[in-house]
């Protein structure tokens, strides 16, 4: 028996080889758009070294709280498509997991966050989704 070589009918699309996925539409400055949110307040998106970079601000109680920079994995909208239309990225503190999943929907960037911790506080996982809107300022 042969191993399918599809899982959904847009796996089935004919296309040429695509080398890269351009993640230019995802670069940039991103604020949030709850100006009230107790989550991430802002993501710097770059890229270097043909690998895209987040760097998380997160909301603290004496201001911004930088989480570094993590690498991301950049997706196309179609198996034919070169244009990056999201990303997933994952943040491990130790003590817990902040898994992305994001894509840019009508000029904002959707940001689905699942928070898992790995600690024994008891802590119930969560799930939260944001939306972040460009901004040309630089942080």
């Amino acid at each position: 028996m042969s191993k399918a070589q599809y899982a959904q009918l847009n796996d089935l699309i004919e296309t040429n080889p695509v080398d890269s996925i351009d993640p230019k539409s995802l670069i940039g400055h991103w604020i949030n758009s709850n100006p009230d949110t107790n989550s991430i307040a802002r993501i710097n998106i770059t890229e270097a070294n043909n690998q895209l970079q987040l760097q998380v601000f997160a909301v603290g109680p004496d201001g911004p709280i930088d989480w570094g920079k993590a690498n991301a994995e950049v997706f196309a909208s179609s198996p034919a498509s070169s244009t990056g239309a999201g990303f997933t990225c994952t943040y491990d503190f130790g003590f817990a997991e902040a898994r992305f999943q994001a894509m840019i929907m009508k000029g904002l960037l959707v940001l689905a966050q699942f928070h898992i911790f790995k600690d024994d506080s008891k802590r119930a996982s969560y799930f939260l989704r944001e939306y972040f809107a460009s901004t040309h300022e630089h942080f």
